[in-house]
């Protein structure tokens, strides 16, 4: 069976940085999903599809997958640089403010 190991990216309903710290291993599909004629749902008989286990660590990761005898496949992260104002969001409401306030 095959793995997939990776970082998760932040969501777009996101501004921060929660839930990206930790790594998920999750199985690659090992069959195609279908159909049903009747209702138009898609499933599969798959159930290794719906589990995602969450890792501490990279190297927990690699080392549960390891240990289960799992083929696995480790997807680098893409580093973002921060970004930080210097005064933050409170800048926006300051009372010294430079510019003239137009809402």
């Amino acid at each position: 069976m095959r793995a997939r190991i990776y970082q998760p990216a932040k969501t777009a309903m996101q501004s921060g940085t929660a839930k990206t710290h930790l790594w998920v291993l999750e199985f690659t599909p090992a069959s195609e999903r279908e159909i049903d004629p009747l209702m138009g749902w898609t499933s599969s008989s798959d159930t290794q599809s719906q589990v995602r286990l969450r890792f501490e660590s990279r190297a927990d990761a690699e080392a549960y997958a390891t240990e289960k005898g799992l083929e696995f496949d480790v997807a680098e992260p893409k580093v973002r640089k921060a970004v930080i104002r210097q005064r933050g969001y409170g800048e926006n409401f300051a009372t010294d403010r430079k510019g003239a306030w137009t809402h």
